[in-house]
């Protein structure tokens, strides 16, 4: 199927970039190419390096942005390597659009949704060899059961993955949302979808160590950036955006040692200005169009 990926706050992300002629710009999730093509519109002169894992989206990346032409580089990459690939320079700007697209929750064989039956997969990089369906039927139950609790944030964790391992294999999207809906108590007030939305979240992110990149990714991008350089994130639930926050705050200040210690030991010293003091969120207008970004929030920083 065509990849096909409406970009989130994109007039909000080329404002808080602060896009200047003649700098280089890093997208490390280009996905479809939608905001690097409003980055790359945004100044003529600019340079775009575009990042993705996925080489469904670097295709259809590549053929959105031809009219650009050596003005962009695509590299297929985590986006955790990103001191690698950019070396010695320093960028200008950075975004992070964070989490699983629309393409790759639409493409029913990648089995990122249970709206469809496909074989449990959940990979963004379709060349590496760990797939949700190993994880389900491979490990422990005490495994199966911190996935579930640190990133899907269900109560029902021990109930679900007792049923997952009780029914093991498990080898389809169906197969694991019907285990997942009949593990959960009748009389519960939580709707069980959003149970089922909780326990796919939660294996996708262990699939492709989704929060561990994002930190490292996060934390080598701050120091690659220029004076005034800016960094913008969107994360899409609360485990990505927490992250987020408390990483912009550390770095947004001098001292991270103990408030009890009477003097700083920690030499730590402030790297970021922070921009938004509150996550930017769609707009009404944006929410009708797209309702796929209601849980959208932007965040931003400059550095000293």
């Amino acid at each position: 199927m065509p990849y096909k990926h409406t970009p989130v706050l994109t007039k909000e992300t080329i404002e808080y970039l602060n896009i200047r002629p003649d700098t280089l710009i890093v997208d490390a999730t280009l996905g479809g190419g939608g905001h690097a093509k409003a980055i790359l519109e945004a100044s003529k002169t600019v340079k775009l390096i575009g990042i993705d894992r996925d080489l469904d989206a670097i295709g259809s990346a590549k053929e959105n942005l031809k009219e650009f032409g050596s003005g962009v580089t695509f590299v297929h990459d985590n986006f955790s390597n990103i001191s690698s690939m950019i070396g010695d320079r320093k960028i200008n700007g950075i975004l992070f659009d964070l989490g699983v697209s629309s393409y790759q929750i639409d493409a029913a064989q990648r089995g990122f949704s249970f709206q469809a039956d496909a074989p449990l997969d959940m990979r963004m990089d379709m060349s590496a060899k760990v797939t949700a369906k190993d994880l389900i039927n491979d490990l422990s139950r005490k495994d199966v059961e911190r996935i579930i609790k640190d990133y899907g944030e269900d109560r029902y964790f021990k109930r679900i993955a007792s049923a997952i391992v009780n029914k093991r294999p498990v080898s389809t999207t169906s197969e694991l949302a019907d285990i997942i809906k009949y593990s959960i108590p009748k009389t519960s007030p939580i709707n069980t979808t959003k149970s089922i939305a909780r326990v796919f979240q939660a294996f996708r992110i262990a699939v492709n160590n989704e929060l561990d990149s994002m930190k490292k990714a996060l934390k080598d991008s701050i120091d690659l950036l220029a004076p005034k350089g800016r960094i913008v994130v969107i994360s899409y639930h609360s485990l990505e955006d927490r992250i987020v926050k408390e990483l912009f705050k550390r770095e947004s200040v001098d001292c991270i040692c103990p408030p009890k210690l009477p003097a700083c030991v920690c030499k730590h010293r402030k790297k970021l200005n922070i921009i938004t003091k509150k996550p930017i969120t769609p707009s009404d207008a944006e929410l009708k169009a797209n309702p796929r970004s209601r849980s959208a929030k932007l965040r931003a920083a400059e550095h000293i």
